[in-house]
């Protein structure tokens, strides 16, 4: 699936994605500044959370609640290696059925065995962007 959209157009781009989406584990591959933490914070809101969706460049994680369930951001941006990543404990999170939405996963490809739903996002003019869900 391939969709062209600018940023006004997001909260229908989500739905959708979510309409098309086979797991709970998002990977989002793109360069810094194409919109990937934009995509996540309206996914967050879509899906029905009440939390403040952020960039969690810093802490790694953030999490949010979707009433009885939860929803995991990651920005792997900053972690250098594998090891950091079993240092927060990635496994764990990785092997639970919750919303999973990782920005910068080719730090961890090497462990993702589970199947997961990957997006690729680019830049196609100043404010739009082209979208490819696979």
């Amino acid at each position: 699936m391939k969709i062209g959209y600018q940023l006004n157009e997001v909260e229908n781009v989500v739905n959708q994605l979510i309409a098309n989406l086979k797991t709970r584990t998002i990977l989002f591959y793109g360069d810094m500044g194409v919109g990937k933490t934009t995509l996540i914070k309206a996914l967050v809101n879509v899906l029905g959370s009440d939390d403040e969706a952020s960039s969690p460049t810093f802490s790694i994680v953030n999490e949010y609640s979707k009433g009885l369930d939860k929803i995991y951001h990651f920005d792997l941006y900053r972690i250098k290696d594998l090891e950091e990543a079993y240092n927060f404990g990635i496994e764990d999170y990785l092997d639970s059925e919750n919303w999973k939405f990782i920005e910068w996963p080719e730090k961890i490809e090497a462990i993702l065995y589970n199947e997961y739903d990957r997006i690729d996002l680019k830049m196609n003019g100043p404010n739009k962007r082209i979208l490819t869900l696979s």
